[in-house]
């Protein structure tokens, strides 16, 4: 008989919910057993999985990595899908082999790349993909100096940190003085210059931006598979142009997007996006771990978490080319289980606390975002974190 596999998803989004349906619903028919820890009592991912437990509270990474070794021992863990601390992890790869773990996550030296965004670009203009004309600032006349470079270019000029995950604290500048414009309807990416090199002169460190003009759209992130050895299995595109969503292997994203993945190293699941710089993409930024939206490849008859599982297993499952491409669509939130009582932040530090069975049908595949990704603006990252 063939034994269950045991999945652990450390701290993630709450988008994964879906992951862990996609494991559960394998076209091998395997049997799966899923831990989930968090820092949330309230996380539907705990509700989700088989086995939660609430994380605890202020390790260092390297007491994070401790602390993870004694979970994947004592619970025969099999796949750790790591988000928080996934640098520090992927250093220790070879200890949590050991105990008879595989870390469904690149190796330690691509991630140190891109979590830096400098690192990044300068590293992926040498392998020959284009990247946006970008200037890193600190200090308020730095800025001042980048946004008027872009805007005598004819550019809109936006910022972001140079490190982080996602669209949080991307910001689009604008000339406009802030007035009550500002505050009606939802939030907005806008900020007014002047109030930005403000907070900039008082503030009491420098900053560490990535000041870039605003990328065209269609947004295209490209899913990538790649094994161990280094190989991809799968590039498949999701195209965002406002509401609109829909898939595309178009070579002018997925090509670089192979490189990208071969070129570093970046094994197993990894997220490349592309915007449009003019006629042309561009490199946006690279996430090296499941994309929030990846379960929307199921879309195109594709279960990407389960393939990337059975290569950390060391199985082979081959290409994994669409059969077809799903029609364009639109994401809605929808409601995903919480566990009955929030649980005190310092209970359960262990995997020991079983989860009721979850309802498959809680949460239908057509509701793939949260509310906060719904008034996203358009010009941010679709796939940034999710409240985690």
């Amino acid at each position: 008989m063939v034994s269950r596999v045991r999945v652990w998803l450390n701290r993630t989004y709450a988008e994964n919910v879906f992951f862990m349906d996609q494991l559960r619903r394998n076209p091998c028919g395997r049997a799966v057993e899923i831990h989930a820890t968090h820092g949330d009592p309230d996380s539907p991912i705990l509700a989700a999985a088989d086995f939660a437990a609430m994380e605890p509270q202020g390790l260092s990474p390297a007491a994070y990595v401790e602390y993870a070794l004694d979970q994947c021992a004592r619970h025969s863990i099999d796949v750790l899908v790591p988000v928080l601390h996934q640098a520090a992890l992927a250093e220790h790869r070879e200890d949590f082999a050991a105990v008879g773990t595989a870390l469904l996550a690149p190796p330690a030296e691509a991630v140190h790349t891109f979590q830096d965004k400098v690192d990044a670009y300068e590293a992926v203009e040498k392998l020959g993909v284009p990247v946006p004309p970008w200037s890193r600032v600190r200090t308020a006349d730095e800025l001042i100096a980048a946004v008027d470079e872009l805007e005598a270019a004819g550019h809109k000029a936006c910022f972001k940190p140079a490190s982080g995950a996602g669209g949080v604290g991307f910001r689009i500048i604008t000339r406009t003085p802030f007035s009550l414009m500002h505050l009606s309807g939802f939030p907005s990416p806008y900020m007014p210059l002047d109030l930005v090199v403000q907070a900039l002169q008082q503030a009491d460190e420098p900053v560490d931006w990535l000041v870039m003009p605003l990328l065209g759209e269609p947004e295209v992130s490209v899913d990538c598979l790649t094994g161990p050895d280094g190989r991809v299995r799968m590039a498949v595109g999701r195209t965002k142009n406002g509401r609109r969503r829909g898939f595309t292997l178009d070579p002018s994203f997925i090509e670089p997007a192979r490189v990208l993945a071969e070129g570093f190293g970046l094994h197993y699941l990894t997220n490349i996006q592309f915007r449009m710089f003019g006629d042309k993409p561009v490199l946006m930024d690279v996430n090296t771990r499941p994309a929030g939206g990846l379960h929307q490849l199921s879309q195109c008859g594709i279960n990407a978490p389960w393939a990337a599982v059975q290569l950390a297993l060391g199985e082979e499952p081959g290409d994994l080319v669409p059969p077809f491409l799903g029609q364009d669509y639109a994401v809605v939130s929808g409601p995903r289980a919480v566990r009955p009582v929030s649980a005190p932040l310092h209970a359960d530090l262990d995997l020991d606390v079983p989860v009721p069975a979850p309802d498959a049908t809680a949460g239908a595949q057509t509701a793939q975002a949260t509310h906060s990704a719904q008034v996203a603006q358009s010009s941010q990252t679709s796939d940034r974190p999710l409240t985690v």
